[in-house]
Protein backbone atom coordinates (compact mmCIF):
# COMPACT_ATOMS: atom_id res chain seq x y z
CA UNK A 1 0.00 0.00 0.00
CA UNK A 2 1.63 2.97 -0.86
CA UNK A 3 2.69 5.31 1.64
CA UNK A 4 0.65 9.01 1.23
CA UNK A 5 1.86 11.89 3.31
CA UNK A 6 2.53 15.82 2.95
CA UNK A 7 6.00 17.29 1.59
CA UNK A 8 5.84 21.13 1.96
CA UNK A 9 2.44 21.42 2.83
CA UNK A 10 1.66 19.43 -0.14
CA UNK A 11 -0.13 16.07 -1.17
CA UNK A 12 2.42 13.57 -1.51
CA UNK A 13 3.49 9.41 -1.60
CA UNK A 14 7.20 8.64 -0.54
CA UNK A 15 9.15 4.98 -0.38
CA UNK A 16 11.74 4.32 1.53
CA UNK A 17 14.64 2.22 2.37
CA UNK A 18 17.63 2.34 5.02
CA UNK A 19 19.73 5.00 3.14
CA UNK A 20 17.14 7.18 0.91
CA UNK A 21 13.50 8.64 0.92
CA UNK A 22 11.69 9.50 -2.22
CA UNK A 23 8.76 11.86 -1.78
CA UNK A 24 6.70 12.22 -5.05
CA UNK A 25 4.27 15.47 -5.08
CA UNK A 26 0.55 14.09 -6.21
CA UNK A 27 -0.39 17.43 -8.18
CA UNK A 28 2.28 17.77 -10.78
CA UNK A 29 3.96 14.43 -9.76
CA UNK A 30 6.95 16.23 -9.19
CA UNK A 31 10.05 14.38 -7.39
CA UNK A 32 10.40 16.85 -4.86
CA UNK A 33 12.56 15.09 -2.21
CA UNK A 34 15.52 12.19 -2.88
CA UNK A 35 16.44 12.80 1.08
CA UNK A 36 19.95 11.08 1.56
CA UNK A 37 19.54 9.27 5.01
CA UNK A 38 24.06 9.49 5.97
CA UNK A 39 24.31 12.85 5.16
CA UNK A 40 21.00 14.10 5.97
CA UNK A 41 20.64 16.23 2.73
CA UNK A 42 17.77 16.67 -0.50
CA UNK A 43 20.37 18.01 -3.33
CA UNK A 44 16.67 19.10 -4.65
CA UNK A 45 15.10 22.61 -5.16
CA UNK A 46 12.46 23.51 -2.73
CA UNK A 47 11.67 26.61 -3.46
CA UNK A 48 11.56 29.61 -0.95
CA UNK A 49 7.81 30.94 -1.64
CA UNK A 50 4.84 28.98 -0.42
CA UNK A 51 3.58 25.69 -2.85
CA UNK A 52 0.18 24.97 -3.56
CA UNK A 53 -1.77 22.35 -5.98
CA UNK A 54 -1.85 23.36 -9.71
CA UNK A 55 -5.31 21.91 -9.53
CA UNK A 56 -6.06 24.80 -6.84
CA UNK A 57 -4.33 27.64 -8.93
CA UNK A 58 -6.54 30.36 -9.90
CA UNK A 59 -5.05 33.59 -11.29
CA UNK A 60 -7.64 35.82 -10.39
CA UNK A 61 -7.20 34.71 -6.62
CA UNK A 62 -3.25 33.77 -6.65
CA UNK A 63 -1.25 36.74 -7.42
CA UNK A 64 1.94 35.92 -5.75
CA UNK A 65 2.88 33.79 -8.72
CA UNK A 66 3.64 36.51 -11.18
CA UNK A 67 1.08 37.02 -13.78
CA UNK A 68 2.80 35.02 -16.97
CA UNK A 69 1.77 32.55 -18.24
CA UNK A 70 3.82 30.40 -16.08
CA UNK A 71 2.04 30.81 -12.69
CA UNK A 72 0.24 27.88 -12.23
CA UNK A 73 3.48 26.01 -13.09
CA UNK A 74 5.49 28.14 -10.75
CA UNK A 75 2.92 27.78 -8.24
CA UNK A 76 3.53 23.99 -7.61
CA UNK A 77 7.03 23.43 -8.98
CA UNK A 78 9.64 21.62 -6.87
CA UNK A 79 12.92 19.19 -7.53
CA UNK A 80 12.84 17.36 -10.67
CA UNK A 81 9.33 18.14 -12.75
CA UNK A 82 8.93 16.08 -15.86
CA UNK A 83 8.87 18.03 -18.61
CA UNK A 84 6.10 16.56 -21.51
CA UNK A 85 4.80 17.53 -24.74
CA UNK A 86 6.28 20.95 -24.80
CA UNK A 87 9.99 22.16 -23.50
CA UNK A 88 9.35 25.49 -23.10
CA UNK A 89 6.52 27.79 -23.62
CA UNK A 90 3.18 27.04 -25.77
CA UNK A 91 2.61 28.93 -28.91
CA UNK A 92 -0.07 31.58 -28.80
CA UNK A 93 -2.99 29.16 -29.92
CA UNK A 94 -2.01 26.69 -27.42
CA UNK A 95 -2.29 29.09 -25.04
CA UNK A 96 -5.40 30.11 -25.78
CA UNK A 97 -6.42 26.34 -25.70
CA UNK A 98 -5.12 26.01 -22.10
CA UNK A 99 -1.78 24.71 -22.32
CA UNK A 100 0.99 26.43 -19.91
CA UNK A 101 4.93 26.27 -20.52
CA UNK A 102 6.64 22.36 -20.01
CA UNK A 103 3.34 20.80 -20.90
CA UNK A 104 0.87 19.42 -18.92
CA UNK A 105 2.51 16.63 -17.01
CA UNK A 106 3.98 19.60 -14.25
CA UNK A 107 0.68 20.28 -13.48
CA UNK A 108 -2.26 17.93 -13.83
CA UNK A 109 -3.17 15.12 -11.06
CA UNK A 110 -1.63 11.96 -10.36
CA UNK A 111 -3.20 8.47 -9.60
CA UNK A 112 -0.56 6.73 -7.05
CA UNK A 113 0.20 3.09 -6.00
CA UNK A 114 2.65 1.02 -4.52
CA UNK A 115 3.98 -1.32 -2.48
CA UNK A 116 7.51 -1.98 -0.50
CA UNK A 117 10.20 0.22 -2.30
CA UNK A 118 8.29 0.92 -5.35
CA UNK A 119 5.74 3.71 -6.38
CA UNK A 120 3.73 4.08 -9.90
CA UNK A 121 2.56 7.50 -10.95
CA UNK A 122 -0.05 7.05 -13.82
CA UNK A 123 -1.81 10.59 -15.22
CA UNK A 124 -3.69 11.97 -18.58
CA UNK A 125 -2.97 14.66 -20.43
CA UNK A 126 -5.83 15.67 -22.18
CA UNK A 127 -4.66 18.47 -24.24
CA UNK A 128 -2.12 16.53 -25.64
CA UNK A 129 -3.71 13.31 -25.67
CA UNK A 130 -1.24 11.26 -23.78
CA UNK A 131 -1.24 9.18 -21.62
CA UNK A 132 1.59 8.72 -19.04
CA UNK A 133 2.93 6.15 -16.35
CA UNK A 134 6.07 6.92 -14.11
CA UNK A 135 7.14 4.12 -11.99
CA UNK A 136 10.20 4.46 -9.27
CA UNK A 137 11.66 1.47 -7.30
CA UNK A 138 14.37 2.12 -4.90
CA UNK A 139 17.83 0.18 -4.89
CA UNK A 140 19.89 0.94 -2.24
CA UNK A 141 21.01 4.70 -2.35
CA UNK A 142 19.58 4.71 -6.18
CA UNK A 143 16.45 5.36 -7.50
CA UNK A 144 15.32 3.17 -11.02
CA UNK A 145 12.52 5.21 -13.11
CA UNK A 146 10.33 4.14 -16.21
CA UNK A 147 7.94 6.22 -18.55
CA UNK A 148 6.23 5.47 -20.22
CA UNK A 149 3.80 7.73 -22.94
CA UNK A 150 1.16 6.34 -24.97
CA UNK A 151 -0.71 8.49 -27.73
CA UNK A 152 -4.03 7.75 -27.97
CA UNK A 153 -4.37 9.56 -30.99
CA UNK A 154 -4.26 8.71 -34.65
CA UNK A 155 -1.53 11.22 -35.65
CA UNK A 156 2.06 10.84 -35.16
CA UNK A 157 2.76 13.36 -32.62
CA UNK A 158 6.19 15.81 -32.10
CA UNK A 159 6.66 16.15 -28.28
CA UNK A 160 9.14 17.89 -25.96
CA UNK A 161 10.14 15.58 -23.38
CA UNK A 162 12.90 16.61 -20.59
CA UNK A 163 13.68 15.67 -16.92
CA UNK A 164 13.95 19.24 -15.74
CA UNK A 165 16.24 18.21 -12.60
CA UNK A 166 16.95 21.28 -10.31
CA UNK A 167 19.24 21.44 -7.27
CA UNK A 168 19.15 23.92 -4.43
CA UNK A 169 20.21 24.77 -0.87
CA UNK A 170 22.06 23.54 1.23
CA UNK A 171 23.36 21.32 -1.29
CA UNK A 172 23.94 23.78 -3.45
CA UNK A 173 26.84 26.71 -2.75
CA UNK A 174 27.86 29.25 -5.15
CA UNK A 175 31.98 28.91 -5.79
CA UNK A 176 31.88 25.30 -4.01
CA UNK A 177 29.37 22.85 -6.06
CA UNK A 178 31.25 20.81 -8.61
CA UNK A 179 29.95 18.96 -11.81
CA UNK A 180 30.36 16.68 -13.93
CA UNK A 181 28.89 15.29 -17.31
CA UNK A 182 29.63 13.41 -20.25
CA UNK A 183 29.03 15.87 -23.24
CA UNK A 184 30.75 17.48 -25.62
CA UNK A 185 29.77 19.83 -28.21
CA UNK A 186 27.42 23.03 -26.83
CA UNK A 187 26.05 26.22 -27.34
CA UNK A 188 24.82 29.31 -25.00
CA UNK A 189 20.84 30.20 -25.07
CA UNK A 190 20.71 32.63 -27.95
CA UNK A 191 19.47 35.24 -26.95
CA UNK A 192 20.01 37.03 -23.05
CA UNK A 193 18.72 34.52 -20.47
CA UNK A 194 17.51 37.16 -17.97
CA UNK A 195 18.49 40.44 -16.82
CA UNK A 196 22.54 39.11 -15.22
CA UNK A 197 23.50 36.37 -18.28
CA UNK A 198 27.17 37.07 -18.55
CA UNK A 199 27.85 34.15 -21.53
CA UNK A 200 28.05 35.51 -24.99
CA UNK A 201 24.63 34.60 -26.70
CA UNK A 202 24.43 31.70 -28.87
CA UNK A 203 28.62 31.13 -29.00
CA UNK A 204 29.63 27.64 -29.59
CA UNK A 205 31.82 26.03 -27.81
CA UNK A 206 33.40 22.59 -25.95
CA UNK A 207 32.36 21.64 -22.76
CA UNK A 208 33.03 22.75 -20.12
CA UNK A 209 34.54 26.34 -20.94
CA UNK A 210 31.34 28.56 -21.83
CA UNK A 211 32.73 32.13 -23.70
CA UNK A 212 31.81 34.94 -21.68
CA UNK A 213 30.78 37.95 -22.57
CA UNK A 214 33.76 39.96 -21.16
CA UNK A 215 35.92 38.24 -23.64
CA UNK A 216 37.21 35.11 -21.01
CA UNK A 217 35.41 31.98 -20.18
CA UNK A 218 33.65 30.43 -17.68
CA UNK A 219 34.26 26.59 -16.61
CA UNK A 220 30.66 25.17 -16.11
CA UNK A 221 32.26 22.45 -13.73
CA UNK A 222 32.08 24.24 -10.45
CA UNK A 223 28.49 26.74 -9.96
CA UNK A 224 29.43 30.15 -10.31
CA UNK A 225 30.76 32.54 -7.41
CA UNK A 226 28.90 35.27 -9.25
CA UNK A 227 26.90 37.49 -6.35
CA UNK A 228 24.08 37.84 -8.87
CA UNK A 229 23.92 35.46 -12.59
CA UNK A 230 21.99 33.68 -14.70
CA UNK A 231 22.46 32.05 -17.95
CA UNK A 232 21.11 28.75 -20.08
CA UNK A 233 23.56 26.94 -21.76
CA UNK A 234 22.62 23.63 -24.16
CA UNK A 235 25.15 20.82 -24.44
CA UNK A 236 25.64 17.39 -26.60
CA UNK A 237 25.56 13.56 -24.65
CA UNK A 238 28.82 12.22 -25.85
CA UNK A 239 27.63 10.03 -29.52
CA UNK A 240 30.97 8.22 -28.25
CA UNK A 241 29.01 6.71 -25.10
CA UNK A 242 25.94 4.25 -25.25
CA UNK A 243 25.16 5.67 -21.61
CA UNK A 244 24.91 9.90 -20.83
CA UNK A 245 25.29 11.01 -17.06
CA UNK A 246 25.62 14.32 -15.01
CA UNK A 247 26.62 14.14 -11.48
CA UNK A 248 27.31 16.81 -8.84
CA UNK A 249 29.34 17.01 -5.43
CA UNK A 250 28.58 19.41 -2.55
CA UNK A 251 32.31 19.31 -0.75
CA UNK A 252 30.39 20.52 2.68
CA UNK A 253 27.93 17.27 2.56
CA UNK A 254 30.10 14.82 0.69
CA UNK A 255 27.58 13.90 -1.39
CA UNK A 256 27.64 13.03 -4.81
CA UNK A 257 24.33 13.03 -6.58
CA UNK A 258 23.60 12.66 -10.27
CA UNK A 259 21.46 10.80 -13.18
CA UNK A 260 22.48 8.25 -15.87
CA UNK A 261 20.32 8.15 -18.72
CA UNK A 262 20.57 6.60 -22.04
CA UNK A 263 21.89 8.76 -24.45
CA UNK A 264 19.59 7.35 -27.41
CA UNK A 265 16.80 8.87 -25.47
CA UNK A 266 17.49 12.01 -24.24
CA UNK A 267 20.34 13.35 -26.52
CA UNK A 268 20.59 16.37 -24.97
CA UNK A 269 21.78 18.06 -21.28
CA UNK A 270 20.35 21.71 -20.57
CA UNK A 271 21.85 23.71 -17.92
CA UNK A 272 19.96 26.23 -16.43
CA UNK A 273 21.57 28.78 -13.72
CA UNK A 274 19.38 31.42 -11.75
CA UNK A 275 21.26 33.21 -8.87
CA UNK A 276 19.48 35.87 -7.76
CA UNK A 277 18.68 37.48 -10.57
CA UNK A 278 14.68 37.21 -11.14
CA UNK A 279 13.34 40.00 -9.15
CA UNK A 280 9.37 39.66 -10.55
CA UNK A 281 7.32 37.81 -8.17
CA UNK A 282 7.46 35.02 -7.24
CA UNK A 283 11.65 34.68 -7.31
CA UNK A 284 11.83 38.23 -5.16
CA UNK A 285 15.86 38.04 -6.22
CA UNK A 286 15.86 35.29 -3.45
CA UNK A 287 16.28 32.33 -5.49
CA UNK A 288 19.51 29.97 -6.02
CA UNK A 289 19.38 26.75 -8.76
CA UNK A 290 21.04 24.92 -11.20
CA UNK A 291 18.91 23.05 -13.13
CA UNK A 292 20.66 19.92 -14.99
CA UNK A 293 17.73 19.25 -17.76
CA UNK A 294 18.56 16.02 -20.21
CA UNK A 295 16.12 15.53 -22.25
CA UNK A 296 15.09 15.55 -25.78
CA UNK A 297 15.72 19.14 -26.95
CA UNK A 298 19.07 21.43 -26.29
CA UNK A 299 16.46 24.57 -25.53
CA UNK A 300 13.37 25.82 -24.44
CA UNK A 301 11.64 27.07 -27.18
CA UNK A 302 7.53 26.40 -28.91
CA UNK A 303 6.65 23.26 -30.52
CA UNK A 304 7.00 25.46 -33.90
CA UNK A 305 10.22 26.38 -33.45
CA UNK A 306 12.02 22.83 -32.02
CA UNK A 307 10.27 21.70 -34.97
CA UNK A 308 11.54 24.05 -37.78
CA UNK A 309 14.87 23.71 -35.96
CA UNK A 310 14.81 20.12 -36.69
CA UNK A 311 18.82 19.31 -35.46
CA UNK A 312 21.79 21.17 -34.25
CA UNK A 313 25.04 19.37 -34.22
CA UNK A 314 23.70 16.53 -36.52
CA UNK A 315 21.06 15.33 -33.74
CA UNK A 316 17.41 15.43 -33.41
CA UNK A 317 15.75 18.59 -31.57
CA UNK A 318 12.42 16.49 -30.84
CA UNK A 319 11.00 13.33 -30.63
CA UNK A 320 8.42 11.83 -32.59
CA UNK A 321 5.43 9.70 -30.60
CA UNK A 322 3.79 7.36 -33.55
CA UNK A 323 0.16 6.83 -33.68
CA UNK A 324 -1.60 4.80 -31.26
CA UNK A 325 1.79 3.54 -30.08
CA UNK A 326 4.18 4.10 -26.92
CA UNK A 327 7.60 4.86 -26.04
CA UNK A 328 9.49 3.54 -23.09
CA UNK A 329 12.74 4.99 -20.94
CA UNK A 330 14.67 4.35 -18.31
CA UNK A 331 16.80 6.06 -16.07
CA UNK A 332 18.54 6.37 -12.74
CA UNK A 333 19.06 8.87 -10.02
CA UNK A 334 22.17 8.02 -7.84
CA UNK A 335 23.36 9.43 -4.65
CA UNK A 336 26.49 8.00 -3.19
CA UNK A 337 29.37 9.54 -0.24
CA UNK A 338 32.82 11.04 -1.69
CA UNK A 339 35.43 13.10 -0.54
CA UNK A 340 35.83 14.62 -4.57
CA UNK A 341 33.84 14.75 -7.29
CA UNK A 342 33.36 11.78 -9.50
CA UNK A 343 34.58 12.29 -13.00
CA UNK A 344 31.63 9.62 -14.13
CA UNK A 345 29.23 8.29 -12.96
CA UNK A 346 28.10 4.61 -13.90
CA UNK A 347 24.34 3.16 -13.79
CA UNK A 348 24.18 0.81 -10.42
CA UNK A 349 24.67 -3.19 -12.07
Amino acid sequence: MVNRTTFNGRRAVSVENGDVRVSVLIGGGHIAEVFDKATGINPLWTPLWPSIEPSRFNAAQHHGYGDGGDAQLLAGIMGHNLCLDIFGGPSEEEARAGLTPHGEAPVVDYQAEGSGESLTLRARLPLAGLNLERRLELRGRAVWIRETVQNEGAVDKPVGWTQHVTLGPPFLERGRTEFRASVTRSRVFESAFGADDYLRAGAGFDWPFAPRIDGGTEDLRRLTAAPVSSAYTAHLADPRRTEAFFVAFSPSSRLAFGYVWRRVDFPWLGIWEENLSRSQAPWRSKTLTRGMEFGVSPFTETRRAMVDRARLFDTPTYRWIPAGSEVIVEYWCVAAAAEAVPEALERPA
